[in-house]
């Protein structure tokens, strides 16, 4: 974790994630890189007219003064942070910035969404969260003080999510957090006790998983279940793996790593399956 992108658009929430960032940064000796996507009206965007480069200035000026201003910031007292400016869509910017810099993590703020909103329009949260290969933690309030002891890790405890897997413990061991590792039992996916209990075993063995714990929580849904164990444990953060679907097949499957980025309270941490 020594390499740590936080994406801002200079909103509260942004500012929350970033602050976040600076918490782990001087406790793991981090560099941290601040991007910022314009989002420019689109006949510049698109413009190859030289008439349209005064007005392209100024949004480049003004974000460099949104720079400037964040700089000022008192929580930033004595940090480096470099700085960039993305001309495309957020995700093709942050995709871009942690090939160059070899990002390890992705800090970022997010408000959430619900509804028609949440359903076909999205957020920039969301669609890095779905496109990133790197981990993504998502921060929706203000943290005063960021430990976390107790980590929650949602599986269903399938081969395919062994690789998450793996990124989740390796996070776990940097941060010094016991994980918990979560399998929600619902009425459409039941599953006994010795059932759950046999597949979780077989899915850690060989891992070399260090500092555990095993758990099944009955629930109506997988996304309430992960949450009101969440509130069972007083954890700090939960964490899952997320397929990365796009289109259509993304809208009508759905995503339970979305879902909890939209809805959760509490920090989410996603790692790409």
């Amino acid at each position: 974790m020594k390499r740590i992108l936080v994406p801002t658009d200079f909103s509260e929430q942004a500012e929350n994630a970033l602050k976040v960032a600076v918490k782990l940064a001087e406790k793991h000796d981090s560099q941290i890189f601040v991007l910022h996507s314009m989002e420019m009206p689109l006949h510049l965007a698109t413009s190859s007219d030289s008439g349209s480069l005064p007005e392209s200035l100024f949004f480049i000026k003004l974000a460099e003064k949104r720079f400037g201003d964040l700089r000022n910031k008192k929580y930033l007292d004595g940090i480096t942070i470099n700085e960039a400016i993305g001309h495309n869509e957020i995700y093709e910017d942050i995709e871009a910035a942690c090939k160059a810099n070899n990002i390890d993590l992705i800090v970022m703020g997010s408000t959430g969404a619900s509804g028609f909103k949440e359903m076909f329009v999205g957020s920039n949260t969301e669609k890095v969260v779905r496109t990133s290969k790197t981990p993504v933690l998502v921060i929706k309030n203000h943290h005063p003080v960021f430990d976390i002891e107790d980590f929650i890790f949602a599986t269903d405890f399938s081969e395919e999510g062994r690789g998450a897997m793996d990124k989740a413990q390796k996070f776990a061991k940097k941060v010094g957090a016991k994980m918990h590792l979560l399998y929600v039992n619902t009425p459409a996916n039941f599953k006994t006790s010795t059932e759950s209990q046999d597949l979780m075993e077989k899915f850690i063995r060989g891992m070399g998983v260090e500092n555990y714990s095993l758990n099944i929580y009955n629930d109506t849904s997988v996304e309430k279940g992960i949450l009101n164990f969440a509130k069972y444990i007083n954890a700090q953060l939960i964490g899952m793996g997320t397929h990365g679907r796009k289109g259509l097949s993304h809208f009508f499957n759905g995503s339970i790593s979305e879902d909890m980025v939209n809805h959760a309270n509490m920090p989410v941490i996603t790692f790409k399956i």
